[in-house]
């Protein structure tokens, strides 16, 4: 399963500005953040590009397109484009046609790195991005303590003071109507 990885590089800091060495925590999702609206754009320029007879400024201009945006995001454009203008052709045909079968296919195998419960979530029909905010705490020490000392001694030896603040997150929330 491929995860998306929130990084939050955490250090610790003493009363004369000196930094401990890097912690890092990752926060994993199950799918990569996607913007719906920009996945719809997208299926629609590549409609509009594919239409008619295609040139070839125009086959690159859509692959370009194609292999810019993340797999995820591609998987959610592939959706768009079906769910608007399968009549005309499914998305992996008119790719096919259009740009043919060797571009094609460097387009459509990145679609192989989206995992299954990922593609399930990507097929819902309606996906909003929205802000969540953490907690975390921020904690510090108000003795000075010589050179040298060992970080975590100085956590265990040493009265620290900490508050909670907070951290936004952005993700997306998946449905079959939309949300409020």
């Amino acid at each position: 399963m491929v995860l998306l990885s929130c990084r939050f590089t955490l250090y610790a800091v003493d009363t004369r500005g000196r930094h401990s060495e890097l912690s890092t925590i990752t926060l994993r999702t199950a799918c990569p953040l996607v913007d719906d609206s920009k996945a719809e754009e997208i299926a629609d320029k590549i409609y509009n590009l594919y239409n008619g007879y295609t040139s070839g400024k125009e086959q690159q201009t859509a692959y370009n397109t194609l292999m810019e945006v993340s797999a995820s995001m591609l998987f959610r454009v592939q959706h768009h484009y079906n769910s608007h203008y399968e009549k005309f052709g499914d998305f992996v045909w008119r790719s096919e046609d259009e740009l043919g079968p060797r571009k094609a296919h460097l387009i459509l195998r990145r679609l192989e790195k989206v995992s299954s419960h990922c593609s399930t979530l990507l097929r819902s029909a309606y996906i909003q991005s929205r802000t969540d905010t953490v907690p975390y705490l921020f904690c510090r020490s108000e003795e000075v303590r010589p050179p040298g000392m060992v970080w975590y001694s100085i956590l265990k030896d040493t009265k620290i003071m900490c508050e909670e603040k907070m951290v936004s997150l952005l993700r997306n929330t998946y449905g079959e109507s939309k949300g409020r």
